[in-house]
């Protein structure tokens, strides 16, 4: 099927008309962000669960995401408009699959699990709270691949950081 000149205009401006031009009332081109807030600063998460490390690595993975995803400036304390601050609950591993001769994992998952708040430190109104928000990734440690624990955990808190970014954008 060959679209000519016209029809083709008229599809392009059929499907801008179903375009708002407030983010809010529907699907639209504008900016997401609210106008006032440019900067957020991120304190390093807390951590409740006795995998040592794992603050590090969300916090990092959720400062990347944010700067990468988002035209949001990541700043100290003092000089932000807003702050996300996080807890992290709880980390699982789960195993997925086991080989059926030995009885040994071949597959395993890793679920990390926070709590947070973004808050407007200006006015003190919360942009964004989310409680039990959790994203896993697996990792097969068994042969002839033998990934370490680390490969889960970083994909994991990676995982983490694009769907917490993403729940932060649908909220605004």
């Amino acid at each position: 099927m060959k679209f000519t000149g016209p029809v083709l205009i008229a599809a392009l401006l059929s499907g801008l008309a179903g375009c708002a031009s407030d983010p809010t009332r529907g699907y639209s081109f504008a900016e997401t962000i609210p106008p006032d807030v440019k900067t957020v600063s991120i304190p390093v998460f807390e951590n409740y669960t006795y995998d040592l490390g794992l603050e590090t690595l969300v916090t990092e993975a959720v400062i990347k995401e944010l700067q990468r995803s988002t035209p949001l400036k990541v700043v100290s304390h003092g000089a932000a408009d807003s702050e996300l601050k996080g807890i992290i609950t709880k980390s699982e591993l789960r195993r997925l699959s086991v080989q059926q001769k030995t009885g040994f994992s071949q597959e395993l998952g890793v679920i990390i699990t926070v709590d947070f708040d973004w808050k407007d430190v200006r006015s003190g109104e919360v942009i964004s709270s989310r409680r039990d928000f959790a994203a896993a990734d697996t990792f097969v440690p068994a042969n002839p691949s033998g990934e370490r624990l680390d490969t889960g955990r970083v994909g994991a808190a990676s995982r983490l950081a694009r769907d917490l970014v993403w729940e932060l954008r649908s909220n605004w």
